[in-house]
């Protein structure tokens, strides 16, 4: 696949309406910027940054968009960024220190501007992501550095994917209402469509023991299954009106859990027959991105809306919540239970931040999130390798690919190390 040039990106932006609404403030270079930043992203995600050097922003953008093709232009636009937005403590994060070192390994995928997420494992140690902005399906050998991409339906803008117990990765079509299977032995993609029209955006998905594929479809307020045996899908939707299912695990007695990115609550789902309730979740202002299930059964949550970590216990009913670190604007997202603890990323803060909670004495550590030389983008979903030996997270806004392990338990704050294993 190509890479993504100045000139698809200009090709782009005289195709549609560029994102919007942010003024940019004056000076040579502005309206360049506009062009070519526009087609891809909101211009206001620039202000929202938290400012780089020149170089940094040389950086950047060539994870972003190959300029190479028009040097004059990139000098414009560098010159630009470096003066307008240099380095700063816009919505800066707090660190939390602590005894723990860890690992960040990163890959830049090939393909720029496909907005790369949602890494997983397969059983052959390969790394599955998908590029939801440009339809891709793509492969990591993570011992080699090896990538492959696949070219999915146009429009299907695949938002996660998973492998299956037959070993095809299973994807969710977003954007053209399709859940979809790719088996990597033939490249062959079977569709599966939704029955009903108002279902119109798969989310995110996961695989019961039983081998049935659960997703939840976001805006159309609906859960989904399907018997990847049959090809038949049903839908159920949430109690709550605009509840917008999020994220979704599946317990150890199979009863599936979903979240609520758009009100105070939390899903739980009869397996057999569908039926959702709701768990309530005490204070307005509440919304959740994404849970994770420990083994003991707890529900664990990021409170996004007002910057918090959530814990419920299905048995007794127990709700506890714990400010996250950077405050109630850092707008937690992804989330894992992962080497004896609770992990999750602080995105509403810069750099995003990589947290870990130990529920046991109730303490938390933070790291920033690399991405090459400095610290963009954005982690919206992370899961553990197979073995449980590391976390597998990404930067969407800077394509990269993530893995993260923990080095070791010192007595002394640590500091990340990070291997760029391709760049």
């Amino acid at each position: 696949m190509a890479r993504r040039t100045l000139g698809s990106v200009f090709l782009a932006a005289a195709l549609c309406h560029p994102f919007a609404a942010y003024a940019l403030p004056d000076g040579e270079g502005r309206e360049t910027v506009e062009a070519v930043c526009a087609a891809c992203h909101g211009v206001n995600l620039i202000e929202r940054s938290s400012g780089y050097t020149h170089e940094e922003w040389d950086f950047l953008i060539s994870t972003m968009i190959d300029l190479s093709d028009a040097p004059e232009r990139q000098d414009e636009i560098l010159g630009y960024l470096a003066e307008h937005f240099p380095p700063s403590d816009n919505r800066a994060a707090t660190p939390a220190d602590g005894p723990l070192s860890v690992q960040f390994e990163e890959w830049k995928v090939p393909t720029l501007g496909q907005r790369s997420r949602d890494p997983v494992e397969a059983p052959d140690g390969g790394i599955w992501w998908v590029g939801q902005w440009l339809d891709i399906l793509g492969r990591l050998d993570p011992e080699t550095g090896e990538m492959e991409e696949f070219a999915l339906p146009s429009g299907a803008r695949p938002h996660s994917v998973n492998i299956g117990p037959d070993g095809a990765a299973w994807y969710t079509g977003n954007r053209n209402a399709t859940m979809g299977r790719f088996d990597p032995q033939t490249g062959e993609i079977t569709e599966y469509p939704m029955p009903d029209e108002a279902a119109r955006d798969p989310h995110t998905a996961e695989f019961a023991e039983n081998g049935i594929l659960w997703f939840t479809l976001q805006q159309s307020n609906m859960i989904g299954r399907l018997d990847p045996e049959t090809g038949e899908v049903q839908l159920a939707t949430s109690p709550r009106e605009g509840s917008r299912p999020y994220g979704l695990k599946i317990a150890a007695d199979g009863t599936v859990w979903a979240s609520c990115n758009g009100a105070n609550c939390l899903l739980r789902v009869e397996p057999e027959s569908m039926e959702v309730s709701e768990i309530a979740l005490p204070e307005a202002g509440t919304t959740v991105r994404r849970l994770d299930i420990d083994e003991d059964g707890i529900i664990w949550w990021v409170n996004s809306g007002l910057g918090r970590l959530g814990r419920y216990d299905p048995d007794s009913g127990d709700i506890q919540e714990w400010d996250s670190p950077s405050g109630p604007d850092s707008h937690p997202y992804a989330i894992a239970v992962f080497d004896g603890a609770v992990w999750y990323n602080e995105s509403g803060v810069r750099p995003d931040m990589l947290v870990r909670f130990d529920p046991e004495s109730e303490s938390f550590q933070s790291w920033p999130i690399p991405s090459g030389p400095v610290h963009a983008g954005i982690l919206r979903h992370m899961r553990t390798t197979l073995d449980g030996e590391a976390l597998l997270i990404h930067q969407s806004g800077t394509n990269h690919i993530g893995r993260v392990s923990v080095e070791n338990s010192g007595s002394t704050p640590s500091r990340p190390s990070i291997r760029n294993q391709r760049d």
